[in-house]
């Protein structure tokens, strides 16, 4: 209604939240799922057609099919916020500096600095668009992409998309004012983005202009898009919506206070991984009660990958519950029919059964 806005200060507004129903029922299949590899805070997940590359903190490992320990490739000079595999080997590497970097392929030893993409901060996501040209999610223009809490509880939109012509190292802006863009995923007349702080994909006109939305309402924030060998996508969401957190963003003086008085691991904001400390906060129904932790409680951290079929629309889920353990998955990756996913807060990469998915 129109006068909702207005009628809503004096009735109040309730707290309400997408249900995990339907595509999104709950399962255990994250926490049933074999461990490709145990690492700590494995990230950003690639493959190139020959090996899994993925990120650990400022390095850059690979894992051969068949093989039980990683390779290390590349040792950044900060944490690794972002790659891409792309035509002939290529890598695109990006760190939390703002700095990017191409290993191999046609453009080997190519160097991005912040001052060639709007002086941005914030890399979260790269795909390559051809060989000569990379697209660039700048997450926020305010913050790092590891201070993404705190670009939060700022409530802030000031993220963009970009594209890079690798030849002569000039950068066009595709979009802006996005919600902390945090996966891309390229389609034959689109661009789509994981808006974050909207719980969105959205799509861009391949040369630019408005973000339109394509899926809402998600349950969760979403992280990285990646291809899907049916014509889908696949989906990380890195934590679950919450009634708590959602009403501590609309309480804009209790916000500010928390964030100046509180240390930053105990905000009333999304986790990678929770339950690690008697001073995070909780929820009535989250507290273990006779030892036991229900999986359904309230939670500010969860395992969630959600396959998409070609119209972006939510077809099955693989879930780590309030209870389980492979929670904060911030990156998934189909590779030769095997589908992998990094739980950053479970310290592991899991490869799912894709086939045993709620709603599949």
């Amino acid at each position: 209604m129109i006068f909702d806005p207005i009628l809503d200060i004096f009735r109040g507004k309730a707290v309400t939240i997408p249900p995990m129903d339907g595509a999104f029922r709950p399962n255990t299949i994250l926490d049933e799922a074999a461990v490709a590899l145990e690492i700590t805070a494995p990230d950003n997940l690639a493959f190139d057609g020959d090996q899994l590359l993925f990120s650990s903190g400022n390095d850059v490992l690979s894992l051969m099919p068949g093989e039980e320990a990683p390779r290390r490739v590349e040792q950044l000079p900060a944490a690794v916020t972002a790659i891409a595999a792309g035509p002939d080997k290529a890598l695109a590497i990006a760190c939390d500096d703002g700095s990017i970097a191409i290993d191999g392929g046609t453009h080997a030893e190519k160097q991005l600095k912040p001052a060639d993409l709007g002086n941005l901060p914030c890399p979260t996501a790269l795909a390559f668009d051809g060989p000569d040209h990379l697209l660039v999610a700048q997450g926020s223009a305010r913050h790092r992409a590891s201070d993404w809490s705190i670009d939060l509880m700022e409530k802030n939109a000031t993220g963009s998309l970009w594209r890079v012509d690798l030849r002569t190292g000039s950068a066009q802006k595709l979009a802006d004012g996005l919600a902390f863009p945090y996966g891309i995923l390229l389609q034959d007349q689109r661009i789509v983005v994981a808006e974050s702080w909207r719980h969105q994909l959205a799509g861009i006109p391949r040369d630019g202009g408005v973000a339109r939305p394509l899926l809402t309402k998600l349950p969760g924030y979403p992280a990285r898009l990646a291809p899907a060998a049916d014509g889908g996508a696949w989906l990380a969401l890195f934590a679950p919506r919450n009634r708590l957190i959602e009403f501590v963003l609309r309480e804009n003086d209790y916000r500010a206070a928390m964030m100046r008085e509180i240390d930053r691991p105990y905000w009333i904001a999304p986790a990678l991984q929770s339950g690690e400390s008697f001073l995070e906060p909780l929820q009535a129904g989250g507290v273990k009660t006779m030892g036991i932790h229900k999986p359904w409680s309230p939670t500010r951290s969860y395992g969630l990958v959600v396959r998409l079929d070609a119209d972006l629309r939510p077809v099955a889920s693989f879930h780590s519950r309030a209870n389980g353990r492979r929670h904060g998955i911030t990156s998934v990756v189909e590779a030769r029919g095997h589908v992998l996913a990094a739980s950053k807060g479970g310290n592991a990469i899991l490869e799912i059964d894709w086939r045993s998915g709620s709603g599949a």
